[in-house]
């Protein structure tokens, strides 16, 4: 006799070539969905067992200490800052949820995941990896929309909103991050493919061709729609892991800058106005100096650092490859190296702006993002003002 639990409201059964899938829809802060994976599986026994985890998910919740060995230098000088710290906000942010509701994020995986060695069942890590997810998200933003996606995920961690008791109650029958994630993208029209369809097809074809005759896959309530739409149909997985190179707008704008600023300078020389061509190169180092200083103040960087940001902005800013927050970032990851407490409370001290000041492993990240928020804005300014007034010159002396 079939066990009732299969025909719970977030179990979905299906039958893939001749072999029995069972999805488990869960939220991923919620001890009733901990329960009914256990009991599941427990009744099941499935030759296979699917999780919503990526290899590098998988390691953080098996070695929660792995923080300790994080390095932040490397980390930056290699490009990936915005991408790990994309990762630690939203592992705030659900960590944030889950204190509400009192119970560890993931414990549903962690559950199937201990199951899974206990049965001696094959572990299917179904998900793609986080950080190729996060980076083909980044690929499809602009400069603008980047910065905008980053100042609202940062808005909505920092808040000091309570969640009611009503709220808590939604949670626990929902997955909070994916309706986090649904939310996010529907502002954000152009990362929903990278973030929620590119993944929901992802996690279908790990189900779709994991071993065995029965398979339960334990996922988040938010994909089991785009999964059971697309698990139908085998797809090639290698287009889904690629990393899209930067866009032809982003390359060309990129090296825009200091060609413009070049040009500029020749135009007003070669136009006899050496005067202008000092007075503006001045300006540009004056403006962009004293705004990385103001930028690196406003998250009380050490001094060295500050000085760093200060020297290097009139360069990095018309520099295509190096930003001045990369080298702020890296002279405080050199100076001040985050203590094994600042790396253990890194995504806790994310929620509040006193907690996440002080935490040298965080401010690291604060210093990169408000030296290149600070000169940037008014740095393109300085080069627009100087492209159109050396123009409206140039078509002077012809007409």
């Amino acid at each position: 006799m079939e066990s009732d639990i299969l025909n719970h409201e977030n179990i979905t059964r299906l039958t893939i070539d001749g072999k029995d899938v069972i999805l488990i829809g869960t939220a991923h802060v919620s001890q009733e969905s901990v329960d009914l994976v256990q009991r599941v599986i427990t009744e099941v026994k499935p030759d296979t067992i699917a999780v919503e985890l990526c290899d590098s998910r998988y390691q953080s919740l098996k070695n929660p200490e792995k923080w300790k060995s994080l390095d932040l230098f490397t980390v930056i000088k290699e490009g990936k800052a915005f991408v790990l710290l994309s990762q630690l906000i939203l592992s705030s942010f659900q960590k944030k949820i889950a204190k509400e509701l009192k119970i560890q994020p993931g414990a549903e995986m962690m559950a199937a995941i201990k199951l899974a060695e206990e049965q001696n069942a094959h572990l299917v890590l179904a998900d793609r990896d986080v950080k190729t997810t996060l980076k083909r998200t980044w690929a499809n933003l602009s400069f603008w929309q980047g910065l905008k996606v980053m100042s609202t995920l940062l808005a909505g961690l920092l808040t000091n909103e309570k969640v009611s008791a009503e709220d808590i109650e939604k949670l626990k029958k929902n997955d909070a991050l994916e309706d986090a994630m649904k939310e996010f993208a529907t502002q954000f029209p152009t990362v929903r493919e990278s973030l929620i369809d590119e993944r929901d097809q992802y996690l279908a074809e790990k189900i779709r061709i994991a071993s065995g005759n029965t398979i339960v896959a334990v996922l988040g309530a938010g994909h089991l729609p785009g999964i059971k739409k697309y698990i139908y149909t085998p797809r090639d997985l290698a287009p889904l892991e690629v990393i899209p190179p930067p866009g032809k707008f982003k390359k060309y704008f990129s090296w825009s800058i200091p060609v413009l600023f070049v040009l500029i300078i020749v135009y007003l020389i070669i136009n006899g106005s050496s005067g202008e061509a000092t007075g503006f190169v001045s300006l540009w180092v004056i403006l962009t100096a004293s705004l990385a200083t103001f930028g690196a103040l406003v998250v009380r960087a050490h001094p060295l650092t500050t000085l760093s940001a200060a020297i290097s902005a009139p360069l990095t800013t018309i520099h295509p490859l190096i930003s001045v927050g990369m080298v702020a970032g890296l002279v405080e990851a050199y100076i001040k190296k985050p203590t094994v407490s600042d790396l253990e409370t890194i995504s806790e001290d994310l929620t509040s702006w006193n907690k996440a000041i002080n935490n040298q492993a965080i401010k690291i990240f604060l210093v990169l993002i408000s030296t290149n928020l600070f000169t940037s804005i008014p740095a393109l300014s300085v080069i627009l003002y100087g492209t159109i007034t050396t123009a409206t010159s140039f078509l002077k002396n012809i007409f």
